[in-house]
């Protein structure tokens, strides 16, 4: 969304989360937002967030918001509140929600803009649509360039969540229990019950009556809505590790014609929202301390093939979660229909 197109009114509910917040900033990066930009929550988390390099920006109630006063509204909040506001505000505006709310909306699409960005033409010039979870952008995004390339058949996958992926509160609670470790004393766990500093957490999310945990049910079911692949196989674990953000998959996929490494390493390179670091010796690959810092794309590296199966390869994803899979989606979706041909 360049500054020179034209600059629509816009409402970021939930600006002082960290969703927001980054969401917040990706607008100032791209143009935008200044006098135009209206920041909102509901009442529990009224406050202030960084508007730009000289100040702050007051966070009003949502419930007493008139969203006729906007074009877009970007929803980062708490699902609940999107449940409450964001219908009503689709009424006047184009709406784009991050919360889980209403992924499974029949009529709302969801969208990553690197995969699936032809799902936003049935949306005119208002009305709502979702974005699937982190780790869905992040898978979505690295194995669409090879279900175009020779097909998908299935996909195993298993996730690193960092902390942040259940907010600040968990990145607050990270860095209290690291402190407390570090300096010989006991930790007191607050968002996950149990110790997340210096141990691994292999459930995120409520686990259901069948094993899976809701993450898990979420990862699969998004990706295969947002590649439109209904029938593709998927097998995810979710596992949470104390890193404060970027999340990790090690991913692996049998694809359903031969291939050539080369040709996959290839279509790699030149696909959208992808960086793909080489496998060598003195090459690095990439890891969230590194890529979280550098948030524009979905980082794959390690990638090989599967000596153990025919049509199969392995590979290591690593994406911020915040800025790239939530933030950047989020303003590259509003992007597309906002510069659309009207």
């Amino acid at each position: 969304m360049s500054a020179a197109a034209h600059q629509p009114r816009i409402a970021v509910v939930g600006a002082g989360g960290l969703i927001g917040e980054a969401l917040v900033a990706e607008l100032q990066l791209r143009g935008l937002g200044g006098s135009r930009l209206h920041a909102l929550d509901d009442l529990r988390d009224l406050g202030r967030v960084s508007a730009d390099g000289s100040g702050q920006l007051a966070i009003g109630d949502v419930a007493a918001f008139d969203f006729s006063r906007v074009e877009l509204a970007f929803f980062c909040a708490r699902s609940s509140t999107a449940q409450r506001f964001a219908p009503a505000a689709a009424a006047h505006a184009l709406v784009i929600d991050s919360s889980s709310a209403h992924r499974e909306s029949a009529g709302v699409p969801l969208v990553v803009a690197d995969v699936n960005p032809g799902a936003l033409e049935a949306i005119g010039a208002r009305g709502l649509v979702a974005l699937p979870c982190s780790a869905s952008v992040a898978l979505a995004t690295a194995v669409a360039p090879l279900a175009a390339l020779a097909g998908l058949e299935r996909v195993d996958v298993a996730t690193y969540h960092a902390v942040s992926g259940s907010g600040r509160a968990a990145v607050d609670g990270l860095a209290a229990e690291t402190a407390a470790l570090l300096g010989g004393r006991s930790p007191r766990p607050r968002t996950f019950g149990t110790q997340i500093a210096f141990n691994v957490l292999p459930l995120v999310d409520a686990l259901g009556g069948d094993g899976s945990s809701a993450e898990e049910r979420r990862l699969a079911s998004e990706t295969r809505r947002v590649l439109g692949l209904p029938g593709l196989q998927i097998n995810a674990t979710a596992v949470r590790v104390p890193v404060f953000f970027g999340h990790g998959l090690a991913v692996h996929a049998l694809l359903e014609r031969t291939f050539d490494l080369a040709e996959v390493a290839a279509v790699l390179r030149r696909s959208n929202g992808i960086r793909l670091v080489e496998s060598a010796v003195s090459v690095a690959p990439p890891t969230p301390a590194g890529s979280a810092l550098a948030p524009d794309h979905v980082y794959v590296g390690r990638l090989r093939a599967d000596a153990s199966r025919d049509r199969s390869l392995n590979f290591w994803v690593v994406a911020d979660n915040v800025r790239k899979c939530a933030a950047h989606n989020a303003v590259s979706v509003a992007q597309i229909l906002v510069n659309r041909p009207q």
